[in-house]
């Protein structure tokens, strides 16, 4: 049996990828995408009649040039969405700017206009997932879209504490980033090398997710960023991980046998004591975390870089 396989029946494999051949390769359960995925996507031969769909969308939509590439914009997430939807059975992640990190009136009304761009297509709302950046506004313009039954998944989570304020919002899932902290902790520290049970990363996964069990919360724990497939055995068991179409891949062609590495008996005894943060103890908490600091603000600028870029492009197609 594949390392896939085995994976498969312990774990909810996600496809890291806005490809819809990927997708259609390895039958994954759900699909996230970001600027960056779709970026990509967008820049592949096959789905050049799509972007001319979208951005002929943009022009009926009119206004000034600036209001059409957002119209076009996100109306190439949607549409991607959608395509995606047409594979999974289940759901999809869409993520909000990055650019609206920090502004929870613009988050939600982002949120709400891509929900409703996917309900006129005809697409039920918990199919979607709401992808928004793990800041303090993140969090509260969460608490606001659960409210109104748009589930929410909180991405760029390196530290407990966004964890813990997650969880206490009641957000539908969340995205640890496993590779990402791995690769501080390489660069930062003398150790270069880590082993499936002692990568930071891993170990990160491990203590929310035995936090999470241990209290009870409904959260999802999906890891995500892996840079090999030792960090994704390392987790075996975990609610959901998201995985791109190369580790997959690797996986696919893996048959070494597996153990699981989480489930929800051992995370009773193994789960840290509940803690409640509000913002001023949250923000502090975080801040000691230097990892956490500097890899969610470094996930941010990238986001939007990407999100611009992409604007970019779309600009100079409305123009043609």
């Amino acid at each position: 049996m594949s390392c896939l396989e085995q994976l498969k029946k312990h774990t909810v494999v996600v496809a890291d990828t806005g490809d819809f051949e990927a997708i259609k390769q390895y039958q994954p359960q759900d699909a996230t995408t970001n600027p960056s995925l779709i970026l990509s996507a967008v820049n592949l031969p096959q789905y050049k009649s799509l972007v001319e769909e979208c951005v002929e969308y943009g022009r009926q939509c009119g206004g000034s040039l600036e209001d059409q590439v957002v119209a076009v914009t996100d109306k190439l997430f949607v549409t991607f969405g959608s395509k995606i939807l047409e594979i999974v059975p289940g759901r999809v992640s869409t993520e909000v700017d990055a650019r609206l990190s920090f502004d929870v009136e613009g988050s939600v009304a982002k949120a709400e206009k891509l929900i409703k761009m996917y309900e006129d297509s005809g697409i039920d709302r918990s199919r979607v997932l709401i992808k928004l950046s793990t800041t303090w506004e993140g969090v509260k313009a969460a608490k606001i879209l659960e409210a109104k039954g748009i589930h929410c998944n909180m991405t760029l989570l390196f530290s407990f504490a966004q964890a813990v304020a997650c969880a206490e919002a009641g957000v539908t899932l969340i995205s640890p980033f496993v590779g990402r902290i791995y690769d501080w902790y390489v660069k930062n520290s003398d150790q270069k090398t880590y082993t499936m049970d002692d990568d930071p990363g891993v170990k990160s996964v491990k203590k929310i997710y035995n936090y999470y069990k241990r209290h009870g919360y409904k959260t999802i724990v999906m890891g995500a960023s892996f840079r090999n497939t030792d960090q994704i055995a390392g987790l075996l068991g975990c609610d959901y991980l998201t995985i791109s179409p190369k580790l997959l891949e690797q996986l696919k062609n893996d048959n070494t046998s597996l153990s699981v590495k989480l489930d929800d008996k051992s995370a009773v005894t193994l789960g840290d004591d509940q803690i409640t943060l509000d913002e001023k103890d949250y923000r502090y908490l975080h801040n000691q975390d230097a990892m956490a600091v500097e890899k969610l603000a470094e996930g941010i600028r990238k986001f939007a870089v990407d999100q611009v870029k992409l604007e970019k492009q779309v600009k100079e197609l409305l123009m043609a």
